[in-house]
């Protein structure tokens, strides 16, 4: 699990109460039913009518997608790459249809099926491309679907707000007292509070650590992408790990390095 995501998640949280605590207020004050309806199912609507709903509905699934550490070890995939290459260059490609079936990861398999296979080169990237670029859509619709909530939930906040000084100026207008201004300027001021707290504690964050995710993998399979196609093109080992540890920050480098030295 990737202990910073619920961590960051329940932050927001315990912060907000040492917040009202701290301050000398009560919980109980916080809470007020008008207000989450109109921010909470309110949103909810707009979000459910602003993306598809199997989108929508696989939201948890995300979540826990999210929740799990990527095991990805960029330096070991390239160093398999120059060790196919290797064995590519001495051999010919047919050589490698036994190691392709011990590759785990199903992109890297593919494109190296594809190679053995004898699919022109520009065919092999063009499919393995589009296969990124699908990837990426998918990843945008989820990420869209917080992008919305950090926009819609805020808005609803400020209908609520609305709602609460209509309220206000209402009962002011109609003889009310100081009574009137409470009740108002609270469903004004907590409705404003739900839907700030729902988009930057909450849709904001997650969605950042989407993308992020979302530019990890499909550096990863670009990566992959290079690898292969140097592969196929028959690349000398050296030049093929320094094409591909370009992609690594220097810290990372280093354990190519160490097992496949200067080859």
């Amino acid at each position: 699990m990737d202990i910073i995501v619920p961590i960051c998640l329940f932050m927001p949280i315990a912060i907000n109460l040492y917040a009202i605590i701290g301050g000398g207020g009560s919980v109980a004050n916080f809470i007020d039913v008008a207000s989450i309806v109109v921010v909470i199912i309110g949103g909810a609507n707009s979000l459910v009518m602003a993306n598809d709903m199997s989108t929508v509905l696989g939201i948890p699934k995300a979540m826990k997608v999210l929740l799990n550490k990527p095991a990805v070890d960029e330096a070991q995939i390239i160093i398999t790459l120059i060790s196919f290459s290797e064995k590519a260059r001495r051999e010919g490609l047919l050589v490698l249809e036994d190691d392709i079936q011990e590759v785990q990861d199903p992109f890297m398999k593919k494109g190296m099926q594809l190679v053995v296979d004898g699919t022109d080169p520009e065919l092999v990237r063009n499919i393995l491309n589009t296969e990124i670029d699908n990837i990426e859509a998918r990843h945008d619709s989820v990420r869209k679907v917080f992008d919305d909530a950090a926009s819609l939930f805020p808005a609803w906040g400020m209908v609520g707000t609305l709602v609460g000084l209509v309220i206000m100026l209402r009962s002011l207008g109609g003889g009310g007292g100081i009574e009137a201004i409470g009740g108002g300027m609270a469903v004004a001021l907590i409705t404003t509070y739900y839907g700030s707290v729902i988009a930057n504690g909450f849709a904001l964050p997650i969605s950042g650590r989407l993308a992020a995710r979302n530019s990890s993998e499909v550096m990863v399979k670009n990566i992959m992408v290079e690898g292969i196609l140097s592969v196929q093109a028959g690349d000398n080992p050296r030049i093929v790990k320094d094409k591909l540890v370009s992609f690594l920050p220097p810290n990372q480098r280093q354990k190519v390095n160490d097992q496949v030295g200067d080859r």
